[in-house]
């Protein structure tokens, strides 16, 4: 250590010397969080709409109808199989034949399930297994449509990473979602769709 940085830390310490000892805060990362005045899917339909993300909750029965009403006319459709089997007539699908960034950039929206959803922040979390397709799916069309079932909403972002680790996904590349793709210029301006999808919509399953 040099002779001039052990003395500024000498002066510190001797200002600090009649401190009173710091009080222990009390370390309670995982303790139950809850969502306030509102319900866990409540809340999080609350948190997803103000990230000015379009939300419906619907029942199964009504998902594939959803999605169509969600893609509106659009012409091209990605997804990976899972979702393209279980929803078979929602959308004019196009698979995923390594289709390359430009390929991707044609296509109009892309439909992903979800691996986890948080109500107080209104996040969207995938793992990219079955129903979500590789990450460059959910990052390059414009659209995004995401289904999410109820049981898959958590309080808050300490019980989603540890639904993650029980479910040995945590170690893969995980994408968080939080609304559209947005950004901001030096004078605050929003624009969306600069980094990911301009419009995302949330389909809450029951």
């Amino acid at each position: 250590m040099s002779e001039a940085r052990e003395a500024i830390l000498t002066r510190v310490r001797a200002a600090l010397s009649d401190r009173p000892t710091p009080a222990d805060v009390p370390w309670g990362y995982g303790a139950d969080v809850g969502t306030g005045d509102l319900g866990l899917v409540e809340r999080f339909v609350e948190r997803v709409a103000d990230y000015r993300a379009r939300v419906d909750r619907v029942a199964e029965a009504d998902t594939a109808s959803a999605i169509r009403a969600a893609l509106g006319e659009v012409r091209a459709v990605v997804a990976d199989p899972a979702v393209q089997e279980a929803w078979p007539d929602a959308a004019p699908w196009v698979p995923d034949a390594g289709l390359t960034a430009a390929d991707l950039d044609a296509v109009d929206a892309v439909v992903t399930t979800a691996t986890v959803a948080i109500a107080n922040t209104g996040t969207l979390v995938l793992d990219h297994g079955a129903g979500q397709g590789r990450r460059a799916l959910s990052l390059v069309p414009d659209v995004h449509v995401c289904v999410v079932r109820v049981g898959q909403i958590v309080d808050d972002v300490p019980r989603a990473v540890a639904r993650l680790i029980d479910s040995g996904v945590h170690t893969r590349p995980l994408t968080w979602i939080s609304g559209p793709s947005a950004t901001s210029d030096i004078e605050l301006d929003r624009v969306e769709g600069v980094h990911g999808p301009r419009t995302l919509h949330v389909i809450v399953v029951d």
